[in-house]
């Protein structure tokens, strides 16, 4: 399972809400953890690997001590609190690293691979994960939430990946 890279289309549009959980959708969210895993990632959404789906699986083990992968579906944020600013990646978005500015907690409501219903506030790591990856299924990427400035001086190598990714489609 390939992720796609910055600069393919599907990245930059809203994932369609999951109707159905049947083997079908347990079988994209093992081949996502696995390509989470192989890629080195904490995180990663459908839309990342051209599925538009709302769903991300998150390795919990790199966050909780007793942590396992998971899979969140149609996540929703319902509050949020404070501010923390962290840096951050992307899988998208090989070798670029910026400082990001988010709520530190959320509370936030999403089905699990069972199809049970979790409402749950979350904070730190846990948090800055989920955000980054509901902003997948919106469309938008870590890098819209920098300066203009800073974007500006990335403008060049998101080009070079942009381009190297639109050979492949």
């Amino acid at each position: 399972m390939r992720v796609v890279r910055y600069g393919n289309p599907i990245l930059r549009e809203k994932a369609e809400p999951v109707e159905v959980i049947d083997d079908q959708l347990k079988d994209l969210v093992t081949k996502m953890i696995e390509a989470m895993q192989v890629n080195g990632g904490i995180g990663l959404a459908a839309p990342q690997v051209a599925v538009s789906r709302s769903l991300f699986v998150i390795d919990m083990s790199l966050i909780e001590d007793d942590g396992v992968p998971m899979a969140v579906i149609n996540p929703k944020i319902l509050d949020k609190e404070g501010e923390m600013t962290f840096e951050e990646g992307c899988l998208c978005i090989p070798d670029i690293r910026e400082e990001v500015n988010r709520p530190e907690a959320i509370t936030v409501a999403y089905q699990d691979i069972h199809g049970e219903h979790h409402e749950e506030q979350i904070d730190g790591l846990k948090a800055r994960v989920f955000q980054h990856e509901i902003d997948h299924l919106n469309g938008v990427l870590f890098i819209d939430r920098i300066g203009p400035m800073k974007r500006r001086l990335l403008d060049k190598q998101l080009k070079i990946i942009a381009e190297e990714e639109l050979s492949k489609i």
